[in-house]
């Protein structure tokens, strides 16, 4: 189990490049790179500089700000790729090949016995080239293709030597958690090497995937801000963070939490996009309580309804009371952060007039502000 231990591969600047609304300028890419280095992860991959000239123009940029995380990319198994890599300066090269009966028939044209002799030479030679650098060697597509197939391959690699760690990638998001767990385990067991996971959430599975590769031994997840990426995406950033905080708080402390509302509110900016109603964190509803029995143990205790402190990622929690199902605990804590003194008969009849109003009409903060002011001032009077 790698709860304790994992890294963050953020790739909002690769995968996320890929996403239909994404087209970053390198200024952006610049505040990307920055918020997730405030944020702490440990490594960022970018889009292969074989893309465009303007793809490895921002590479070097990234590299000249001197951050704190590992500067990867992703390329083909190809020696060309690895050379042009290399001239940027990288710190390590993510090397992948498609491994499922369609990404050979319809990618590359190989078949496993070539896509071995393939890897085995492109491998060996990013090794001669750069001693030092951290390899990855990932299979595409991996559960879609034979597992027989995808071992001899993991093997035949791993025997090589030369790879710091093997990736496995749910490419078009049909894998479940058991079987992301078995593949998982099998690689650690068989090669001692680290393990990568790359999920995409084409069917809704990538945080808990990213959670079974983690329990499974894998030692690095790929994510992306918001979860944007090719189709639906993958993991995202903050909802993985979401899923392991409420495992154990400790299993996140070592990132800069607060820095994750600014990070998807760039990116959301960035795509021209509004930060969904009910994403992980920094959703507008993430943190709002509106029914009678829950705002009342929340305002006792928040850890009854809430199994994240918004506190932790610099936000706060929202009491919603102009509404039918409004309970007069939260008229009273409404009453006490307006400084007003009232009593417990008073708070209730401005609970059953807020009610019968909202069965009718909307109403807002501001006329339950002026009803329980008008109260206070009749109280006095």
């Amino acid at each position: 189990m790698s709860f304790e231990t994992f890294s963050i591969i953020d790739t909002t600047l690769r995968e996320g490049e890929q996403f239909a609304a994404a087209n970053f300028t390198t200024e952006q890419k610049l505040r990307i790179a920055a918020l997730l280095d405030e944020f702490g992860v440990e490594m960022v991959e970018m889009t292969t500089p074989c893309a465009s000239p303007r793809s490895a123009e921002d590479i070097r940029a990234v590299l000249n700000q001197g951050f704190n995380f590992l500067t990867l990319t992703h390329i083909r198994c190809h020696r060309d790729d690895v050379l042009c890599a290399l001239e940027t300066g990288v710190h390590g090269l993510n090397i992948v090949i498609g491994t499922s009966p369609q990404l050979m028939q319809h990618s590359h044209g190989r078949n496993i016995n070539q896509i071995i002799d393939l890897a085995s030479e492109v491998l060996t030679f990013a090794r001669s080239q750069a001693p030092d650098i951290i390899l990855r060697f990932s299979t595409e597509d991996s559960f879609r293709s034979d597992e027989a197939d995808l071992l001899r391959v993991y093997l035949a690699v791993a025997e090589l030597g030369v790879v710091n760690r093997l990736g496995v990638a749910d490419t078009v998001g049909v894998a479940l958690p058991s079987q992301v767990f078995r593949l998982v385990e099998q690689l650690r067991r068989l090669t001692g090497l680290d393990v990568e996971f790359h999920g995409h959430n084409d069917s809704g599975c990538a945080i808990a995937n990213a959670c079974a590769a983690l329990e499974a031994g894998a030692t690095h997840v790929d994510t992306t801000v918001l979860g944007i990426g090719e189709r639906n995406g993958i993991t995202p950033l903050g909802g993985l963070i979401a899923r392991l905080y409420t495992l154990n708080r400790d299993y996140v402390s070592r990132y800069h939490l607060p820095a994750l509302p600014e990070l998807d509110m760039a990116v959301a900016l960035y795509c021209h996009l509004e930060i969904p109603f009910n994403n992980y964190i920094t959703g507008a509803s993430a943190f709002s309580h509106k029914a009678g029995i829950h705002t009342k143990a929340v305002l006792t205790n928040p850890s009854t309804y809430e199994a994240l402190n918004p506190d932790d990622f610099g936000l706060g929690r929202q009491i919603q009371i102009g509404h039918r199902l409004t309970g007069w605990n939260a008229i009273r804590h409404r009453a006490q952060q307006l400084g007003l003194n009232l009593d417990d008969e008073a708070l209730r009849a401005i609970t059953r007039l807020v009610k019968s109003c909202a069965d009718s009409d909307n109403i807002s903060l501001q006329d339950i502000d002026r009803l329980l002011l008008q109260e206070a001032r009749q109280c006095q009077e």
